[in-house]
């Protein structure tokens, strides 16, 4: 029994189109875009904890979003990614006799996404 060519392209394009769809592709994880969004949730919560106004102490502190930003680490498959979040706070402190001191600084917060859980963990500064 000869085979022609034909036959033997068929087989050929046929075994290829079977082991491509074997291959099974990791789930793909969110999108650069859902990480940015999960990331700014993650930072008006900061705001919102850091904004809270202390009756005792009498400061007023304004948080101000300065940077958020998410990059990918290759070769990472667990931590994928990298994300910063950075603040300029502005605190202001009532004395007694009512003068007003302002206070300012940055804060900066690291974040790694872990693929396993799926969300933000933050990293502690060092």
């Amino acid at each position: 029994m000869r085979v022609g060519p034909a036959c033997v392209l068929a087989a050929v394009l046929g075994a290829a189109a079977i082991a491509g769809a074997c291959k099974a592709k990791p789930p793909a994880g969110p999108s650069r875009e859902q990480l940015t969004s999960l990331l700014q949730q993650e930072a008006q919560a900061l705001k919102a904890t850091g904004e809270q106004l202390d009756p005792v102490l009498r400061v007023k502190a304004t948080w101000a979003l300065a940077e958020l930003a998410v990059s990918e680490r290759r070769g990472d498959a667990e931590r994928p990614f990298a994300g910063v979040i950075r603040f300029h706070i502005r605190a202001e402190t009532k004395d007694t006799d009512g003068a007003v001191q302002v206070d300012e600084m940055d804060k900066r917060f690291d974040y790694l996404w872990n693929a396993g859980l799926q969300r933000w963990l933050i990293q502690p500064a060092g």
